[in-house]
């Protein structure tokens, strides 16, 4: 969990909940570009690509921010690719991984010069069919996943996603009917591992695989580097792993007979830390000896915890200053949202609370936002950066109910 160093810049949360209403999205640039840099300099080979997966934040100021800091970007659907390009990233730094897609959109990116990736042979089909004598990557499932639940294991035997390893004659055939060279292998084992272990055994294992292709560009390993997003918990120690890494690619080329690419596509490493939500506490209530403090932070705001059982440190501030003692005091922190699972954390040791208090959610940035909803007619909060400079920037305007309504026929 980043340290807040002077989080608000030039603000605080009682100006900023003023200013852009409640709840509300706050980012901090410099922690950031911090990441990013992080990421981009932690492996030493010399061809490593770090592609930011935009599917964690593919919010355009957060996209600039990364391509600026080197970062290229790996895409789910069109929505995202033109999302990138608004962002000012190119085709040949933007890579397709597409899932269970039509052909106008794979047609979308192969017009366009996007590297792609399919993840099934149905898929592979497909693309051969669109383009014939080209260069294609595919995602693969080495039968072994990770991940902190089973929602996000991307990979073993009970996932939808990747080609089984055992496949191989299945794709020399589709590839030799189209005349398709595999240019890329990846894969995905799954989100928030916060030891490598289990990274560098699927690196390994992968490895094996990528033998029996002659003609590759590039590697690429998938995401899910953790953060802590509890006090106490050990870091992912990206230095280490990074050494690792690259000891196991210049053992691979050497054996593979050239130098190749290697890619991985880290979203909540680069995004989660630099954001947390500000709302309201608008109720406080005892209900058979259980304290409820009621916010405007509903799962329609932020659903990791309802869809994953996520844990997010929780603060409160009083006439706009940190209260840090709780006295002994439990509570659980709920939404406005009418669902009973509407809990965002369940009984914390937690400051007594009052009616106009803040709150704010720590950690948000990766799969927040992007996955917040309009769920009880509920609007989308607004999102503001905290620049370098300690200014607060809108970089999304909050919805309004003529948006919430504009798009229903009567």
């Amino acid at each position: 969990m980043e340290a807040w160093n002077n989080y608000f810049g030039n603000t605080t949360p009682t100006e900023l909940l003023e200013t852009y209403g409640s709840p509300l999205y706050v980012y901090n640039e410099e922690i950031l570009r911090r990441h990013c840099n992080e990421l981009k300099t932690f492996c030493p080979y010399e061809n490593f690509v770090i592609d930011y997966s935009m599917k964690a934040n593919f919010n355009p100021s957060i996209l600039k921010i990364a391509r600026e800091e080197g970062l290229e970007v790996d895409a789910m659907s069109v929505g995202e690719m033109k999302i990138a390009e608004m962002a000012g990233y190119t085709p040949d730094e933007i890579f397709f991984v597409c899932n269970n897609v039509g052909a106008e959109e794979m047609q979308y990116a192969i017009d366009r010069g996007i590297r792609i990736s399919v993840d099934s042979l149905s898929q592979l089909e497909l693309f051969g069919k669109l383009s014939p004598n080209s260069k294609i990557a595919i995602r693969v499932n080495p039968g072994v996943g990770a991940g902190h639940h089973e929602k996000v294991v991307t990979a073993g035997k009970a996932t939808k996603f990747g080609i089984t390893m055992d496949s191989l004659d299945e794709i020399y055939a589709i590839c030799e009917k189209y005349n398709l060279t595999i240019a890329g292998i990846n894969q995905h084992i799954g989100s928030l591992f916060l030891e490598g272990d289990k990274y560098l055994s699927s690196i390994e294992s992968l490895f094996t695989f990528c033998k029996n292709f002659k003609d590759l560009d590039f590697i690429d390993f998938g995401g899910g580097f953790g953060i802590p997003y509890q006090k106490g918990v050990a870091r992912l120690d990206l230095k280490d792993l990074g050494q690792k890494m690259n000891d196991a690619f210049e053992k691979f080329c050497a054996e593979y007979g050239r130098k190749i690419q290697f890619r991985v596509e880290p979203g909540r490493y680069v995004a989660a830390e630099s954001s947390c939500i500000l709302g309201t506490v608008h109720a406080v209530k005892n209900n058979y000896e259980k304290t409820y403090v009621g916010t405007d932070v509903g799962f329609n705001v932020l659903v990791r915890p309802i869809m994953y059982d996520s844990f997010h440190e929780i603060e409160l501030y009083k006439d706009g200053k940190l209260v840090e003692e709780t006295n002994g005091n439990v509570a659980t922190i709920v939404g406005n949202i009418c669902e009973s699972g509407d809990i965002l954390g369940k009984d914390r040791p937690f400051p007594v609370a009052e009616e106009g208090d803040i709150v704010c959610v720590r950690d948000a940035g990766a799969y927040g936002h992007v996955m917040s909803s309009n769920y009880n007619g509920r609007l989308r909060p607004a999102e503001v950066m905290i620049t370098t400079n300690g200014e607060a920037k809108i970089i999304r305007k909050r919805d309004t109910y003529e948006q919430l309504m504009e798009n229903y026929v009567m």
